[in-house]
């Protein structure tokens, strides 16, 4: 993953809790393979609407040169993690409308990440280390 402070929602950006990046790692041949999750949060757009939105990140390669120090959350995120499937989403925001969790109390904690999340679109959201893009970032490329 690539770590950026400049927002650019064409570049599908999460802010990630650092405090959940957890994965375990073995020897694949040569090389090492890694498996892991955390929690994040991303805005995304459809339909011209903005959406703010909570779940989990798969975190995966199955072919690193080196293996991972798992101690560091940062470490982890900077390697060459394949990320194709983006988000899994628990819960979305779009300022009407909430989609995601059925249970009371899990909405409750939902919606009280996600409407100032969106209410201060494009900030990151407190507590939470960003941005992080499994694309290479614009600049990189030029």
């Amino acid at each position: 993953m690539h770590r950026t402070d400049r927002f650019l929602i064409s570049q599908k950006p999460f802010a990630i809790d650092l405090s959940t990046v957890t994965g375990t790692q073995h020897p694949r041949g040569d090389r090492h393979a890694f498996s892991g999750t955390c929690r994040a949060l991303w805005f995304r757009r459809q339909n011209g609407r903005t959406r703010a939105c909570i779940g989990s990140l798969g975190l995966w390669q199955h072919y690193l040169p080196e293996p991972l120090d798992l101690t560091d959350p940062t470490a982890i995120l900077s390697a060459d993690l394949d990320g194709r499937y983006g988000g899994d989403c628990d819960g979305r925001w779009d300022g009407e409308r909430y989609w995601g969790a059925q249970e009371p109390d899990v909405m409750e904690q939902h919606l009280a990440i996600l409407r100032p999340m969106l209410a201060a679109y494009p900030d990151l959201p407190d507590g939470y280390d960003g941005w992080w893009t499994f694309q290479e970032p614009k600049e990189a490329r030029a």
